[in-house]
């Protein structure tokens, strides 16, 4: 051992003695009950959190839940914590009773309804724009429990355009999944805790969905919108995906380009957004009779 190390040693080890260990755990002790009642404390003010926001749930969805673990895991992400009981199960089943209740209603309002629009109707009102919008109508996002700040950013986003479509965008924004999720887990939870009961179910999602997408405001996808009047016009139409390298998609047509749309995080949202850009445009130029064609 180098010379120069030997008197550092010797005074950190009679430093740590057995006699300093004591004096300085007997300091420990002065402080450790305060710091375990702190701990306790804000456990029962956590769980006073979560026992509030259960009851804030049930106002909003007008239903009083029998087993309340129910309520808290439909509102539990994925990335609460690692041993946390998630939404996924909630979701699954409610992903299913939604669809069925949609089609029963459906069914039975519009008896003179195609299956053929039957089916975009259902998908309209349970597609996950349409779930996301509920879930922020009602303020879910905020009893969200989860440990990714991207989501908040993400849901964030979201809110911020909703203004400028008030019913639906029919493809044009991201809505986060998470969102959808919640409201598909809470109608779960429902289920499960009205002992199945689909009448109690739907009142809830009924409450959840207004307003409820009616044939009257059913609006087409903006690709099909786009080659449905390119074709009526013969208008040849034609779609360049450079989505791979900036994230866009761009549409010709008659070898004009009319629209280009933009979205790095979904392939569909940049395509729609371009076709629809290419809709307006060539509905522009029609209405006023300049198109070149």
């Amino acid at each position: 051992m180098e010379s120069w190390l030997r008197p550092f040693l010797a005074q950190t080890l009679n430093w740590v003695s057995t006699q300093n260990l004591h004096k300085y755990g007997a300091v420990l002790n002065r402080f450790l009950p305060g710091i375990l009642a702190n701990e306790e404390a804000t456990k029962r003010a956590l769980q006073d959190d979560k026992s509030q926001n259960v009851e804030e749930v049930q106002k909003i969805i007008g239903y009083d839940f029998n087993d309340r673990n129910l309520l808290r895991q439909a509102f539990t992400h994925t990335s609460y914590h690692k041993d946390c009981i998630s939404y996924e199960r909630l979701e699954y089943v409610g992903d299913s009773v939604l669809n069925f209740m949609i089609t029963k209603e459906h069914f039975f309002k519009y008896p003179n309804l195609p299956p053929g629009l039957l089916s975009p109707l259902r998908a309209a009102n349970v597609d996950t724009e349409k779930l996301a919008r509920a879930a922020v109508k009602h303020s879910f996002h905020k009893y969200l429990q989860h440990g990714k700040p991207i989501l908040a950013r993400r849901i964030q986003s979201f809110i911020n355009v909703l203004p400028e479509y008030p019913l639906h965008s029919h493809g044009l924004i991201d809505a986060p999944k998470v969102l959808a999720d919640v409201v598909e887990s809470t109608i779960g939870a429902v289920f499960i805790d009205s002992n199945s009961s689909i009448d109690t179910t739907w009142e809830v999602a009924k409450l959840l969905l207004k307003p409820i997408i009616t044939p009257e405001m059913l609006e087409t996808n903006p690709v099909k919108k786009l080659y449905e009047t390119c074709q009526k016009h013969k208008l040849k139409v034609r779609v360049v995906d450079m989505w791979s390298h900036d994230g866009s998609f761009e549409v010709f047509v008659d070898n004009q380009m009319r629209g280009k749309g933009m979205c790095h995080v979904k392939k569909e949202i940049a395509l729609n957004r371009a076709a629809n850009k290419a809709y307006n445009e060539v509905i522009g130029m029609l209405s006023v009779g300049n198109m070149n064609i």
